[in-house]
């Protein structure tokens, strides 16, 4: 896909991503107001995620769904090199909370969706990253299931290679003894960059779900083994998903 018709498809993304979330944008205020309503809020972030994807017309592969338990909580965490990743595992049918930076509240209309049925954090505030972790830790006690992205944001200057894993999502993890699932998104960083340019390229969106790693019996003492078994989960699966396209490429 040549650049002139990267940035055509790129504006028509972005029209379709304001309008489909305008249309339904009634609704959230609605589950908003009403906070026992929350959680069906959060379920509309997936029909809006399923619609946006649809009407991009991108195939989306979700392998390894029935690691999603009903009845079970978890705490998610995710490789995080693209705008695209929020949306793309809203698409995930489990009631999930988001922990994302805190300009994403200041986008209009979308912001205001996001910091009331999500949790916003400034990463660069001692106060704030604690609040984001008591937040967190009520909405497990609300029975939702927390998506930390361990990287703390978009850092990695060289995907698939990931940062290294910050401690929060370990530490809340052992703290209330609820299993960890590690996501792999494989391809979020070709699909739309985080080079500034917005320009997406139409590929396929994988998002590969591990087994859940449990943290029954582990304490406070065990955040960097655990930290460093979801890094690696995730990590060999970005290195192997990306190395078998480029593999691909170079036989087509």
């Amino acid at each position: 896909m040549n650049k002139v018709i990267r940035r055509i498809y790129s504006i028509y993304g972005s029209i379709v991503f304001i309008m489909t979330f305008l249309v339904l944008f009634p609704v959230f205020v609605f589950t908003i107001e009403f906070p026992n309503k929350k959680a069906q809020g959060r379920k509309l972030n997936r029909v809006w995620s399923k619609v946006f994807f649809g009407l991009l017309f991108f195939k989306v592969k979700i392998e390894n769904l029935h690691h999603f338990r009903k009845g079970s909580q978890f705490v998610i965490v995710s490789n995080h090199f693209s705008y695209l990743d929020i949306p793309v595992l809203g698409l995930i049918p489990f009631d999930l909370v988001f922990i994302g930076k805190s300009s994403l509240a200041k986008v209009p209309i979308f912001g205001y969706m996001f910091k009331n049925l999500h949790i916003s954090v400034n990463r660069n505030s001692l106060k704030s990253r604690g609040v984001s972790i008591l937040k967190a830790k009520e909405a497990l006690d609300q029975k939702s299931s927390v998506v930390f992205f361990p990287e703390g944001g978009i850092s990695s200057q060289q995907p698939p290679n990931m940062a290294r894993f910050k401690d929060g999502a370990f530490k809340v993890a052992l703290d209330k003894q609820i299993p960890i699932i590690p996501i792999t998104l494989s391809y979020n960083h070709l699909i739309l960059p985080d080079d500034g340019r917005f320009l997406l390229r139409y590929k396929p969106v994988k998002v590969v779900i591990h087994p859940p790693v449990a943290v029954e019996g582990l304490d406070q003492k065990d955040v960097g083994w655990l930290k460093e078994k979801c890094f690696q989960i995730i990590q060999d699966q970005l290195w192997k998903d990306n190395a078998s396209m480029e593999f691909k490429k170079m036989n087509t």
